[in-house]
């Protein structure tokens, strides 16, 4: 019991030290009262015992030693209960005056704060009292400047509208006088007006075209200058003629052989026509390809200088001229080629190439003017900044359709492009081929080199011979085909044919007509002749107004 008591003792104490408070203590001092008695109820409880067992007075000493023992711990816990609960007054009391002060001085700064707000509210108000009376004054300003204006602007409106009505007056008076009224008089200045700006116009434009026509026909004529004095080629005179001269004619004899045998093996041979009439001492070879009538012209005389012809002779001379002959077409392709610098062409067309030699147009070398074609057309390309190996190889290959034109059906630009597409050549090149003569659209500047420098080795002096009778037929062509035409009073063929001059009858002929008329003549002359280069045709319309002063 009594160390029940003890237990008791000891944990009121904590209690009322962590309680801080007086009833904290109380309590503490109550707990500690309930100990000391239970501790009482046991010594008696013993001393009762000890009277049994007769150590009653040793309890009743010990009871009150331990009482008094008990008594001393407890004021020593009263003691310090005290103590504990003062210092908790102690710091509770400090902690309200801390927070007392806090108060009184958040409370010190808010007044503060709230005094230097109302300052400056009362600073704005002063402001805003200032400024509503600038505002105020210059409301009056303005009330008074608009009044001002209203006036203004009343007596405006009066002046103009006696302005308008001496105006109009006036207008009246100008209409009466002009015996015109004011919309007629104004459709007649801005028809006056348009038809001024409408020459205006056409003088400027016509000014800035000269003078870019001017501009560019120099330089366009320096780039071909420069470029013709370049590849300055010879031009090639030879007739497309396959005449064979014969020592005697008692040749002619021999040629034939015995029943004719002799030609006949020949023509079979060569696939040619021998042609014997009364020429004294020649022969003629017809054939519309040139490579087998050139096989037939070197058969013919190395048969007329070996003298002996019969048939198995001339079968033998004529398989070894095929051999020499494709030699020679081979090798001139690869030369021509090598001569240009053209790299990746396929054996095929180098062999057309080659095959170009024995072609003629106008009596002009098809391998001479293609190679003049693509110097040319490099030169140019090199000065205009384009590729000058693709305008080469543009150059030369423009004419390879004539080395099969006698085989394949259609115009040598059709079939050298189709050549060259199957041949996989660029479709800028198979393009300037197959719109060199105007029968597609050019597609790119390519074609358009090609045409020019084509037009400028046919139409060089020279270049393109024909014989007078060919060359009057053609001059007698074109004229009849000027005076056909309904409306012509007169026309002449000039230039050395290049030109087509036509006078029309004016009063039959309009100013559109005539330009509709040259279209047509152009178009016609294109279907039902041949000729080298281009035709100009000018149509001349004019008005002529004659008297005569008595």
């Amino acid at each position: 019991m009594i160390d029940i008591g003890m237990m008791y003792a000891m944990a009121a104490l904590p209690l009322a030290v962590e309680s801080g408070s007086s009833t904290g203590l109380m309590i503490g001092v109550a707990v500690a009262s309930f100990a000391v008695g239970a501790i009482v109820f046991s010594l008696i409880f013993r001393r009762k015992v000890a009277i049994d067992s007769n150590l009653a007075e040793n309890a009743r000493k010990e009871a009150e030693a331990i009482k008094a023992e008990a008594e001393k711990d407890a004021n020593m816990i009263r003691e310090k209960a005290d103590l504990e609960a003062e210092k908790t007054r102690n710091r509770a009391a400090e902690q309200r005056i801390a927070a007392k002060e806090k108060f009184d001085n958040e409370v010190s700064e808010r007044r503060r704060e709230l005094q230097r707000a109302e300052e400056r509210l009362t600073a704005k108000e002063d402001n805003v009292d200032k400024k509503m009376e600038q505002l105020e004054s210059r409301v009056s300003d303005l009330d008074r400047r608009d009044k001002e204006l209203r006036n203004r602007q009343e007596k405006l409106n009066n002046d103009q509208a006696a302005l308008a009505a001496k105006a109009q007056q006036q207008l009246k008076e100008l209409e009466r006088i002009a015996g015109m009224s004011q919309e007629e008089a104004r459709d007649i200045l801005l028809a006056r007006l348009e038809e001024c700006l409408e020459q205006d116009r056409g003088t400027l434009i016509r000014r800035f075209q000269e003078e870019n026509k001017q501009k560019l026909q120099a330089d366009a004529q320096e780039i071909m200058v420069n470029a013709m004095q370049r590849y300055a080629g010879d031009c090639a005179y030879e007739r497309t003629t396959s005449t064979i001269p014969l020592p005697n004619e008692d040749m002619k004899g021999r040629i034939i052989g015995r029943e004719g045998r002799n030609i006949r093996t020949i023509e079979a041979a060569t696939g040619v026509n021998v042609l014997i009439d009364d020429t004294p001492e020649a022969v003629v070879i017809s054939c519309f390809d040139p490579v087998r009538r050139e096989i037939a012209r070197i058969t013919m005389e190395r048969l007329v200088a070996d003298g002996r012809i019969h048939p198995a002779r001339v079968e033998e001379m004529v398989n070894k001229v095929k051999k020499e002959v494709e030699n020679e077409i081979q090798k001139a392709g690869q030369e021509t080629v090598a001569q240009l610098g053209i790299t990746r062409l396929r054996p095929n067309i180098i062999n057309l190439i080659g095959r170009l030699k024995y072609r003629y147009s106008f009596s002009q070398n098809v391998l001479m003017h293609s190679i003049e074609v693509a110097s040319m057309m490099g030169a140019i390309a090199a000065s205009v900044g384009l590729d000058e190996r693709k305008a080469k190889r543009a150059g030369l290959l423009h004419d390879i359709g004539k080395a099969v034109d006698h085989e394949v059906e259609g115009t040598h630009a059709a079939i050298g492009a189709e050549l060259l597409k199957r041949a996989g050549e660029d479709e800028d090149i198979v393009n300037a081929v197959a719109a060199h003569h105007e029968e597609v659209e050019k597609t790119s500047l390519m074609a358009i080199l090609v045409q020019i420098c084509d037009t400028l080795s046919a139409s060089r002096p020279g270049a393109r011979s024909e014989t007078t009778e060919l060359y009057l037929k053609r001059l007698e062509q074109l004229e009849e085909i000027g005076n056909s035409f309904e409306g012509v009073e007169n026309c002449y063929a000039i230039q050395a044919g290049r030109e087509l001059r036509v006078i029309v009858q004016p009063e039959k002929i309009s100013e559109d007509r005539a330009a509709v008329l040259a279209h047509d003549m152009a178009e016609r002359i294109e279907k039902e002749m041949r000729y080298p280069g281009q035709v100009r045709v000018s149509v001349i319309r004019e008005t002529r107004a004659v008297d005569f002063a008595k």
